[in-house]
């Protein structure tokens, strides 16, 4: 994958202790502050490959960009201490915001992660990976659980199951399937294979053709847990 922004971690500067995994606040040679998750420090899955976590956070940056949502923070593969990989732009957001209430409602403002979620497959929506930054901007971070083959949609999203996609939603989705014409699919079976490859492009065809965002499955369990 080629990027304008290729960033290696020169200091570790804290841990979120709370994250399954390793994830680290750093700061680049630049002095930039950004979250750091070597692909070491991944926790084994049994249904995700090990190490592959790195790649699943970034490419979903590369599908947001995509569709053209301003939503994940830029997302790179990188060095750093503790070997290669994934390192995010840090979102300086406002630590008492809880996004519950703006769920509950479905605010319309949460529609582009609604979406987003759904096309990546994202088997781990917490309400505490949805931030606001300091201008009232909303941000999705944690995606290393995306781009399975198989259906794991786990979101805290539901409140928008059965609704109309809004039109921009709609357009988004278009841009995005033009964009799978090219190098962001290669990018995805290179990184996940051709599997993961073909079941993004099925989903994003049959999100867009139906219009309306899916209802919850009543055959495994809908929600993340914890749900923060």
């Amino acid at each position: 994958m080629t990027a304008s922004w290729n960033p290696a971690v020169t200091e570790l500067v804290g841990r979120f202790a709370a994250a399954s995994n390793a994830t680290l606040l750093a700061t680049t040679g630049d002095g930039e502050l950004v979250v750091y998750k070597p692909a070491r420090g991944e926790r084994p899955l049994w249904d995700f490959p090990r190490e592959s976590l790195a790649w699943r956070e970034v490419l979903t940056y590369r599908v947001s960009a995509a569709l053209g949502f301003d939503l994940v923070p830029e997302t790179t593969i990188g060095d750093g201490p503790l070997g290669p990989g994934s390192i995010q732009r840090f979102v300086e957001h406002d630590a008492t915001y809880d996004p519950l209430a703006d769920v509950r409602a479905a605010d319309p403002r949460l529609w582009p992660c609604a979406v987003l979620d759904v096309v990546c497959n994202n088997a781990d929506r917490k309400l505490g990976h949805i931030l606001r930054d300091e201008a009232g901007g909303l941000h999705a971070i944690d995606h290393g659980l995306t781009f399975h083959p198989e259906d794991k949609l786990r979101t805290v999203l539901w409140t928008f199951a059965g609704q109309a996609l809004p039109g921009a939603s709609i357009r988004a989705l278009e841009r995005l399937e033009t964009a799978l014409t090219g190098p962001l699919a290669d990018e995805v079976e290179a990184a996940l294979g051709n599997r993961s490859r073909r079941a993004l492009e099925e989903r994003v065809a049959r999100l867009r053709s139906s219009g309306v965002h899916p209802e919850p499955p009543d055959n495994r369990p809908p929600l993340p847990w914890p749900p923060y």
